[in-house]
């Protein structure tokens, strides 16, 4: 179940709030999407898949309504480890209980794993069908017979043929999605924008670039854990942040890959990791990251649990 803050009395007017799942399989864009619709970066992106671990909720405040996006992890076919079981019991959670589904696909694409996640939504719960990556069709008339084909798959209620990376494409889904959700008072003040701490924030950050330096060379099974995030006063800056960040990996093979030649990488990734902080928390950083070797974590139900995974 969704935990629903607080409700904040809203301004006069008809107001309306509710939440929306973003589900598909790994790598459709779903993380891309949701930082469009929120209009800032919360959730990490990369070309690796499964990338996104956790339940992250974007709130977007537009005019009278409050869209509260929630993005999932993608669904893992594969469920041989504890961590990959934890993934699809936060998407199984996240599709039960919203007033509204986006189901992200790759436009004209159907695959095994697409059907598997389009096997979990709810009958009752409105689904719009999300052909995500439009820019990458060549031929705009082949997709009328591939939304034909989708409905026999599943009872859509709208087909959005979109890119996530064009604006206008973004502003019509925000049109589309308002029309599902109920009115009533929002449940986020005006100005928020995730429901996810800063510490939560880092981790993933610390992560994201981890992924993106090491390309395709390190299992997904590596995570990062934040061992220190402390707020020190500064006469110079007006906010400034310690952190102390643990990438963990299974061998000590993976470890020399993630630090690389004399340290290098290991410093590219805290360097960018840094200044994505800095920009995200407005707030000076100083960020240590180390790099600890724990062998079959990923298969470790109680670690997969210690490490932050629900």
């Amino acid at each position: 179940m969704m935990d629903t803050p607080e409700k904040t009395d809203p301004p006069a007017g008809a107001q309306r709030c509710g939440s929306i799942a973003i589900v598909g399989k790994p790598n459709v864009g779903k993380s891309t999407l949701l930082n469009a619709l929120v209009g800032q970066k919360i959730s990490i992106t990369s070309r690796k898949a499964q990338t996104t671990r956790h339940r992250i909720t974007g709130i977007r405040t537009r005019g009278l309504t409050q869209f509260v996006f929630v993005d999932t992890p993608g669904f893992q076919t594969h469920h041989t480890t504890a961590l990959n079981k934890s993934l699809n019991k936060t998407v199984m959670g996240a599709v039960g209980d919203v007033d509204l589904v986006l189901f992200v696909v790759e436009a004209g694409k159907f695959m095994p794993a697409d059907a598997k996640v389009l096997s979990l939504l709810r009958p009752g719960i409105p689904a719009l069908l999300v052909a995500n990556k439009l820019d990458t069709v060549h031929r705009r008339g082949d997709l009328a017979p591939w939304l034909g084909e989708m409905n026999k798959h599943h009872e859509f209620t709208e087909f959005v043929p979109m890119s996530a990376k064009n604006a206008k494409d973004v502003e019509r889904l925000f049109a589309i999605c308002e029309k599902y959700l109920p009115e009533q008072p929002w449940w986020y003040g005006e100005d928020e924008l995730t429901d996810r701490t800063e510490k939560f924030l880092a981790s993933e950050t610390v992560r994201e670039k981890l992924f993106r330096f090491t390309g395709d060379e390190l299992p997904y099974t590596s995570t990062v854990v934040i061992d220190k995030f402390e707020e020190e006063p500064s006469p110079k800056h007006k906010r400034l942040v310690k952190i102390a960040a643990t990438i963990v990996v299974e061998r000590d093979g993976h470890k020399a890959m993630v630090i690389g030649d004399k340290g290098e990488r290991l410093k590219r990734i805290g360097t960018e990791a840094r200044q994505e902080l800095e920009k995200l928390m407005d707030c000076k950083v100083f960020l240590e990251i180390w790099v600890k070797v724990r062998s079959g974590w990923a298969d470790d139900a109680a670690r997969v649990k210690s490490f932050g995974y629900e």
